[in-house]
């Protein structure tokens, strides 16, 4: 047994595989986005989402602003994106291939799912937001999900469920 450290603790919730996501949004500046591992359905009535952000984060602000985000959830191959989105001080959206949602928002191309959101609530969590938005529009595609696990991405095949 060992103490919680910010190391080890990363290690043994890494031991936990998750889905990517870039959440997106935009203001009066453009778009603006970031690479998001912390997030999950909450509701299903209304239709809510909750993702948890860095107060590091650059963009977030951006987004926080517009009211309104898109959460894209990343499909298998979509590595670059997800370490793009990761990054700090550079144009994300100088060689994507992009579209706006009937909310305004960036829907990714290619992503194998995407909810577009107002957000709802944020509410203080350690060194991050917590940002419940509540889903208005959704759409999905039938291809494999990017997921990250111990440190490094990877795909989910040929899942059989007994």
């Amino acid at each position: 047994m060992s103490e919680p450290t910010a190391e080890r603790f990363r290690e043994v919730a890494g031991r936990f595989p998750s889905g990517v996501t870039v959440i997106t949004g935009a203001d009066e500046d453009g778009p603006a986005g970031f690479t998001c591992q912390s997030f999950h359905a909450l509701s299903l009535d209304p239709p809510m989402v909750v993702f948890a952000v860095a107060h590091t984060s650059t963009s977030w602000p951006r987004i926080r602003r517009s009211g309104r985000c898109c959460v894209n959830v990343l499909a298998e191959g979509q590595e670059d994106l997800a370490r793009t989105f990761a990054m700090s001080g550079v144009d994300k959206f100088a060689t994507l291939v992009w579209s706006s949602s009937k909310e305004g928002c960036p829907v990714l191309e290619g992503v194998l799912a995407w909810f577009c959101c107002t957000i709802s609530g944020i509410h203080p969590g350690g060194d991050h937001e917590v940002v419940t938005a509540e889903v208005r529009s959704l759409d999905a595609i039938d291809i494999s999900p990017l997921v990250f696990h111990r440190g490094r991405f990877g795909a989910v095949t040929g899942i059989e469920i007994a």
